[in-house]
Parts: C-alpha cells; sequence; structure tokens
C-alpha cells in the first residue's frame, strides 16, 4: 500500500508537472521513461485488472519515450540505452516475453556499438 501510493505521487509529479514542462528531447525522453518505470513497479505486485491497466500505462509510456528518443537521441545517449534496458525488463517480467525483451536490448546495443568510434573518449565512458 505505501509502495502504490510513492509510485502514485510520483506519477502524479510528473503528469501534472513535469511532462506539461519538459522541452523535448532528453527531458522529455527521460520523464517518459520515469513514467514507465513506476508504472511497470506498480505492475509487479498488482493483480486482475489493477496489474493489466498498470501493464498498459506502462508500456503507452515506454513506447512514447521510445519514439521519442529515435528521433531526439542518439543510440549511444546513456537514457537512450537506459530506457531500452528498462523496456526489456517491462516486455521479460511484465508482458512474459522473453524474445522480445532480448530482441529490443539486442537492437540497441547493436545500434550503439555502430556508433561508438563516433563518440568523444567522455561520452564513450558514459555510453559504455
Amino acid at each position: 500500500k505505501e509502495l502504490k501510493s510513492i509510485c502514485g505521487d510520483i506519477l502524479d509529479a510528473l503528469d501534472r508537472h513535469l511532462l506539461p514542462s519538459a522541452a523535448m528531447g532528453e527531458s522529455k525522453v527521460f520523464y517518459n521513461k520515469m513514467k514507465g518505470d513506476y508504472h511497470r513497479y506498480l505492475a509487479e505486485f498488482a493483480t486482475g485488472n489493477n496489474r493489466k491497466e498498470a501493464a498498459e500505462n506502462s508500456l503507452v509510456a515506454y513506447k512514447t519515450a521510445t519514439d521519442l528518443a529515435m528521433l531526439e537521441l542518439p543510440p549511444t545517449h546513456p537514457i537512450r540505452l537506459g530506457l531500452a534496458l528498462n523496456f526489456s525488463v517491462f516486455y521479460y517480467e511484465i508482458l512474459n516475453s522473453p524474445d522480445r525483451a532480448c530482441r529490443l536490448a539486442k537492437a540497441a546495443f547493436d545500434d550503439a556499438i555502430a556508433e561508438l568510434d563516433t563518440l568523444s573518449e567522455e561520452s564513450y565512458k558514459d555510453s559504455t
């Protein structure tokens, strides 16, 4: 119950304050990723329709974040990589889809590897 309340408070802050005031790009991707994460946390311990609703909300937020990340962030960006990791955890743990989870993570990894040689040393450290 306490975890549900904390997640609800964070989701409320994201929807009412953080997302509406976020500029496009990094912050918008980050906040949508967070929204997906907190709905996923709710789905992890919910049952029945509550679990289904939390999973659907998580999926929508992760898809929104992914669509924005593909447009706004390079494949090596740490937030884009973190999003891919968390989205793959969602597919694995919540939707029980290990194949989809592995495909998503592998695609993000492959896209990032293809661009590693173009990075500065500092960006390389952040991405690896």
